[in-house]
């Protein structure tokens, strides 16, 4: 069998398992409404945009979160990787700090200690979203983890290359911003793209703190439309099936990039 017929059921195998999942749980559904006028798939489909919307805070989140996550990870980095001990080692400090806590604490710690509204001087108040407040909650984990990213990334380039920079009377910033930063970029796409990934699926865990995302506005839907047990199955499943068409493509083009990256090395 060749390199490209794996690849193609590499692709396909868990689409093809998705499908007959929903396959069979709709066929199920369509035979219940056959006995129930008011069916399960006949509410999911009258929640779906309710459920859409909370699907867009998700994405918005996220975006954000990783946004946000990149800039002061990548400065996180830089700052991991300095020679001055006094910039190096807090740095060193909150990388660990936030890459080996878990992400519901960290959460729960940022709903908690930012307040909800600031006062500014003049008397006006600026309220603090639950939703900006998660999004922050989201990013400090990852930006840890970018942070130890780029940190690995200029590591693994060979000492060699420092070297025959400072021979050319390079400094240590002209070094690092065109020699080594063009090389660590290919390394950190990929795994750059996997937290993006990671901090997706963490978005529903927004719905703890109340949060109108896509997760909370389901079980919302649910408990408007009776919260009768046989729309368990249909409206979270759909729920799934929102969150794997928007991941599963990333995945494989995260997977191409780190093969094709691989190969030109």
């Amino acid at each position: 069998m060749t390199d490209f017929t794996l690849n193609r059921l590499t692709w396909r195998a868990p689409l093809l398992t998705a499908a007959i999942c929903v396959a069979s749980t709709v066929a199920a559904l369509a035979q219940q409404t056959t006995e129930d006028p008011v069916s399960a798939l006949g509410t999911l489909v009258i929640w779906i945009p309710f459920i859409l919307k909370g699907f867009w805070l998700n994405f918005v989140m996220s975006v954000l979160a990783m946004a946000f996550a990149t800039v002061t990870g990548v400065l996180l980095g830089f700052m991991q990787i300095s020679p001055n001990a006094v910039i190096r080692m807090p740095a060193k400090l909150v990388t660990h700090l936030f890459r080996n806590s878990p992400w519901l604490v960290i959460l729960f710690a940022i709903m908690f200690l930012v307040p909800f509204q600031i006062t500014l001087p003049g008397g006006d108040k600026i309220l603090i979203p639950d939703w900006v407040k998660a999004t922050v909650g989201f990013a400090l984990p990852v930006m840890a983890n970018i942070s130890e990213i780029l940190r690995g990334a200029v590591m693994s380039i060979p000492s060699g290359q420092w070297e025959s920079a400072e021979s050319l009377a390079f400094s240590r910033r002209q070094t690092l911003i065109y020699i080594i930063l063009p090389q660590c970029v290919r390394r950190m796409i990929p795994p750059w793209m996997n937290w993006y990934a990671l901090l997706t699926l963490m978005t529903p865990m927004a719905a703890i703190l109340g949060v109108n995302e896509a997760l909370g506005n389901t079980q919302a839907a649910m408990e408007a439309a009776g919260a009768r047990p046989e729309f368990l199955i249909p409206f979270y499943l759909f729920l799934m099936t929102l969150f794997f068409i928007f991941i599963y493509p990333l995945s494989i083009y995260t997977r191409r990039l780190e093969r094709r990256f691989a190969a030109g090395s």
